[in-house]
This record gives C-alpha cells, structure tokens and sequence, in this order.
C-alpha cells in the first residue's frame, strides 16, 4: 500500500454462482479523500462496499481498508470503519440519545467520551429538544443526518456511505453534503456510493461502475474533459449505453 492510502483494491471479486456481481476491480483512495462510487442500481456496488467493510467475503482478488486485509481481519476492519446503509440504519424504537449511547458502547467509548459527544452532536444538528423522542417520529432528513453523525461518533478513519441521501429533498441533500466535507476536513475519508450524478461534483475523484466493472476512474473534470461531456450525467450516459444488466 503506498504512502497515504487507506483503502486499496486489486482484482476484487465477487461471484454468486455463476453471476459475478463485482469483475476484478482496482483502485485506491487516498486518506480525506471524498471518494464517489458511482453507477446505476445493480452495477455492483453495495456488493463491493460490503466486501471492503468486512461484510462479505471476496470470491478472489486482494484489498486492504486501513491497512487491514479483508479476508483475514475484517473484524478489524469494522473496529476501524463507520458505516451507514443504504436502508435506514439506526434503531427507531430508541430514542436519539439511547441510539448514541447503544452505538458509543458498542465501540468501547467511555461513558465521558459518549456523554461529550452526544451533547456536541445535538447542539451540532439543533436536535437539542428532541433528543428525547423517538428516532420513528422525526422526519426523514433528519434521520439521515442524524445516521451519518451515528457514523462517525466513534471518530473512525474511514466511513462508508451507501446511497446516504436517497429520498432526501434537494436542501437536506446540500445540507448532508456540507457534513461530509466538514467530516473530511478533520481528516476523515469518506466512501460514498450513489446514483445521483450530480452528486458527482461534490467528491474529490469517482469511480463509475458498469456490470460490476470500473469503467471510468478520475476526477470530474478529468472525466468530462475525457468523454467531451457538459455534465456527469451526460458521462454517466455515455459509459452506461453497452450495460447489459438492467436498473
């Protein structure tokens, strides 16, 4: 792994029967980077997400997540990692602080650290008031936000983050986003898989997957410069007309 990178990839696999989900992928993200995993719904990559967070195991292929091999420590991997899932990922018949408390224990963080934190984050997201209702009864933006600061609560030096704003209204969007690159201004990388394509914009390079293959790898300007396109959707467009697999 050179010098600065935190996650690394070389031929990643993955096959279910005989259908393979993720086609010997390469690359690395370098630490604070925002790093956007691109592609349309069933490209492939929440399959290779879930492999790089330890979650399933490659079929073939090698690759390292803070410096952590995915076939023989991803329990480390996790330890080191946070994570927000495309489905939405905290516990809605807890409260706010009891969702923050449950997910700081189980991180090992100290009662102090839980305590100052949770206090931060509330103060952070105005959730002051209703850091005492249950997580089911705020709004979905507000879920989300509130997912992604669950996330990093351990302070981790990578989060995954799976299509974090579908659903999501445009101002919320914008909103996430600003969280993001306040997250990789304290030095945190983050990983972020969506289909938006003009979400695009705001990652620091993006990677675009087709049929489980890494089509096109660089930064947004690079790539429209590349594919003589105005737009990432008109890039997407054009590396997207020979999939085979359907939406």
């Amino acid at each position: 792994m050179t010098k600065g990178t935190v996650i690394q990839a070389e031929g990643l696999t993955k096959q279910f029967g005989d259908f393979i989900a993720v086609d010997h992928i390469s690359f690395e993200v370098k630490k604070g980077e925002i790093f956007g995993f691109l592609g349309a719904n069933g490209a492939g990559k929440t399959t290779a997400m879930r492999m790089l967070c330890g979650l399933s195991m490659p079929t073939s292929g090698k690759a390292t997540v803070a410096g952590f091999d995915v076939y023989k420590e991803n329990e480390a991997i996790k330890r080191s990692i946070g994570y927000m899932s495309q489905k939405f990922s905290l516990y809605e018949d807890l409260t706010v602080k009891e969702n923050m408390r449950f997910y700081g224990g189980i991180y090992g963080k100290s009662d102090a650290f839980i305590k100052q934190k949770t206090a931060f984050i509330l103060e952070h997201l105005k959730l002051e008031k209703e850091a005492n209702l249950l997580v089911k009864s705020l709004p979905l933006g507000w879920k989300q936000k509130l997912a992604f600061s669950v996330a990093v609560f351990h302070e981790p030096e990578i989060v995954f983050l799976d299509e974090p704003t579908g659903g999501v209204d445009p101002v919320t969007r914008r909103e996430f986003w600003s969280m993001i690159y306040e997250a990789a201004d304290q030095g945190t990388t983050v990983f972020v898989t969506t289909h938006y394509m003009d979400e695009a914009e705001y990652c620091n390079r993006v990677s675009i997957m087709v049929d489980g293959r890494i089509e096109a790898l660089d930064t947004t300007i690079a790539l429209k410069k590349k594919y003589e396109a105005d737009s990432m959707d008109e890039v997407f467009l054009k590396l997207a007309r020979g999939a085979k697999r359907g939406e």
